[in-house]
């Protein structure tokens, strides 16, 4: 069967693209960043996996307001990404796992979750750049990927007990799939921030913190708040930590904290990054 080795979060902001594409990972602003990921990269030499399944939020790219599906799973033999707007370049297409994306299917609609699936899929800075992040270089990425979208963007949104539940059953269905392969879970996104309205700028530090702290040994700690106590305590955009939140529950049993990052402000967002090591 298939082995879970661990799992990485980290935000996903889109300016991080700019940076990349400037060359500006030293300057001052941007070192902080950049320099957390060294011990990330170093973890996933060790670790080898040949699958990543990068649990994500699209922002309208792929899906749109007028179809926005509660989760979604890519099942592709490749995923593109695009022009958002944004200016960034257009990255290399990630390599599908359709094998493992068709068992994660049926094995999460067994398990009563309903799911969108995306036979052709474009995936956006939300799941490109923490891929660059992680898997640098002008080489195709070295790892098969299944997208796994959740809604963030359009109320109502999946609670976090429901994510944590959805996390759950990724893991089970990854450890039932009938190959040697060893499979990382990516879940980006986050952590606090808001970009509209009368709190544009919100950073809650405190709480961040304690949520990343919480999220090693006590994951169900999060699923008692509700949507609106996240957009309270993170801002409106901060509820992204649910794919965090999903891609601990994919672990199973205890995990050890391998590295952690914590850094404001990026682009009016605090940034994080966690390797947990499934033991």
């Amino acid at each position: 069967m298939a082995t879970i080795v661990g799992s990485i979060t980290t935000s996903h902001v889109p300016a991080i693209g700019g940076a990349i594409a400037r060359k500006r990972q030293q300057e001052p602003y941007w070192k902080p960043f950049f320099d957390g990921f060294h011990a990330a990269r170093d973890w996933l030499a060790k670790a080898r996996p040949d699958v990543a399944v990068v649990i994500y939020n699209d922002h309208g790219l792929n899906f749109f307001l007028d179809k926005m599906p509660t989760f979604a799973v890519g099942a592709a033999p490749e995923y593109r990404n695009a022009d958002e707007g944004w200016g960034l370049p257009a990255l290399p297409p990630h390599r599908g796992d359709v094998d493992l994306s068709w068992h994660l299917i049926e094995a999460l609609i067994a398990e009563e979750f309903d799911l969108t699936t995306c036979q052709e899929m474009l995936v956006d800075h939300a799941f490109a750049l923490p891929m660059e992040l992680l898997w640098p270089g002008p080489s195709p990425c070295p790892v098969r990927t299944v997208p796994v979208c959740i809604n963030t963007v359009q109320f109502p949104l999946p609670t976090p007990a429901r994510c944590f539940k959805l996390g759950l059953a990724i893991g089970r269905a990854v450890e039932s799939w009938d190959s040697d392969a060893r499979v990382v879970i990516v879940g980006t996104g986050g952590l606090s921030h808001q970009l509209d309205g009368q709190r544009a700028g919100f950073i809650n530090r405190e709480f961040d913190q304690l949520f990343m702290e919480k999220l090693v040994g006590d994951p169900l700690w999060v699923t008692r708040y509700s949507i609106p106590d996240l957009v309270e305590l993170t801002g409106t955009q901060g509820v992204e930590l649910l794919m965090w939140l999903t891609a601990r529950g994919a672990l199973p049993g205890d995990v050890n904290k391998v590295h952690a990052n914590y850094h404001v402000p990026i682009s009016n967002t605090a940034t994080g990054l966690m390797v947990l090591e499934a033991v």
